[in-house]
This record gives C-alpha cells, sequence and structure tokens, in this order.
C-alpha cells in the first residue's frame, strides 16, 4: 500500500500544481452553479438540489475524461511507462494509485459545492434527506466514470483520443437509458439497468437503494480490473 500512496501522492501533486485542472475545475463549479440557481428564477422555487445533480452528473461526461486522459497515456508518449513498468511497481498499484488520486481531486471539487446546500439551510427548509443522498450518489456517479476514463488512458498513447472514448462510453451510459423505450422486453430492461443515470435517479429523490450502490461499485471495479489487465498486456508487446 506504501507504493499506492507514494504513486497517488505524487499525481494528487501534480493535480494541485497544474493550471489545466483549476480551469477544469472551474469551469465544472461555474457550470454547477447555474443549474443551482437556475430553479430559483422559477415562480414557485423548490428548497431541493436536484437541478444541481442533474447537471453534475451531464457534466461529470466531460468532467471525468478531462480528469484522467493523461494519467496513463502521457506515460505512454512520454515512453516514461517502461521505465515504471520495468521497477518494482506492480500493474495494479500503478493504477490504482493514479484512479485514487483523480478521486480525491473530484471529491475536493464537489466539496467545493456544499456552499449551495449550506445556502438552501440559511434561507430555506430542505429535506436533507435527499440532499445527503445526492451526494453520495454523486460521489458514486464520479468513482465509476473516472474507472472508465483511466481504462481510455491506458489504451492509448493519444490524450484527446482517450477524451474522446471515454466521453463517448459515459454519454452512451447516461441517454442510455432514453434508449429504452424504442425497443422491447428484456432489451428494454437490460439498456436500463446498464444506464448510469438511471441508478442515479433514486438517490436524486432521497433513496438510499443498495442495489444501485453495488451497481456503481461493481461498474468502477469492472473498469479498473480491464484497466489493469490492459496495463500488463503491455509486458507481453
Amino acid at each position: 500500500m506504501r507504493t499506492v500512496q507514494a504513486i497517488a501522492w505524487k499525481e494528487i501533486q501534480v493535480y494541485f500544481s497544474n493550471p489545466m485542472a483549476y480551469i477544469v475545475g472551474l469551469i465544472y463549479l461555474a457550470v454547477t452553479g447555474f443549474f443551482f440557481v437556475l430553479d430559483l428564477g422559477n415562480p414557485f422555487p423548490e428548497a431541493s438540489l436536484t437541478d444541481f445533480f442533474q447537471g453534475a452528473t451531464i457534466m461529470m461526461i466531460l468532467l471525468a475524461p478531462a480528469l484522467t486522459m493523461r494519467l496513463i497515456s502521457e506515460e505512454q508518449k512520454l515512453g516514461t511507462i517502461e521505465l515504471l513498468l520495468t521497477s518494482p511497481v506492480k500493474d495494479w498499484e500503478v493504477v490504482i494509485g493514479k484512479y485514487a488520486a483523480s478521486l480525491v481531486f473530484l471529491i475536493s471539487l464537489l466539496a467545493m459545492t456544499l456552499y449551495y446546500p449550506l445556502l438552501l439551510f440559511l434561507f430555506a427548509n430542505p429535506d436533507p434527506g435527499p440532499i445527503y443522498s445526492g451526494y453520495l450518489g454523486l460521489i458514486l456517479y464520479g468513482a465509476a466514470a473516472l474507472s472508465i476514463g483511466i481504462l481510455t488512458s491506458t489504451l492509448t498513447s493519444n490524450q484527446i483520443v482517450a477524451f474522446i472514448v471515454s466521453a463517448g462510453i459515459l454519454l452512451l451510459l447516461f441517454f442510455g437509458a432514453n434508449g429504452a423505450d424504442v425497443v422491447e422486453g428484456i432489451w428494454s430492461t437490460l439498456i436500463t439497468e446498464i444506464s448510469m443515470s438511471s441508478h442515479f435517479a433514486d438517490f436524486d429523490r432521497g433513496v438510499v437503494d443498495t442495489k444501485h450502490i453495488v451497481y456503481f461499485l461493481s461498474a468502477t471495479a469492472f473498469f479498473l480490473f480491464l484497466s489493469i489487465r490492459a496495463l500488463e498486456s503491455r509486458r507481453w508487446r
């Protein structure tokens, strides 16, 4: 675990010293802030974060790929991946360490949005249940999205390709539930169960279902496993 911590700490330092990471974070906060105030313009605004959570999950389609696209693809492009793989470091330690760093940075961004529920509690009387569950769902959603991003970063040395492929996968998983109405029977159920947005909906309503938690954790573990296997395959090339 010391190796994982060392890799994670190195990447965290890179995140918090990289101006691009701050630009991405500011854009995310600005857009999610827009979704937060969107409901305030209604004649009868609700004291909830529904619009914020919906906007935050949509923005995750771009945020997660932006945070992960360089993690391993940059190592491949610079040729430092060979030094990393030939050192006494296991492949899973590289993937988990870099993934942990991106997750820490994402949670730091989400922590900055706690200003929004604070305003609600100061000037209104919101139901705290959907707010707590919504943030839990958003962290789980982001964790799964980052695992997809690190997988695409492992598969290519081009950061732009990693970003586009990761964003495309997240886009399909987000809007997949909308296409479930087009088909019928078991295919409709399958598409709905695969869709990430359908599993987030209950968190937004204040419902914490074990099924949804298992889905996001399983998706995260699955894509991290694929990332490790993809990195291991480089040893045989």
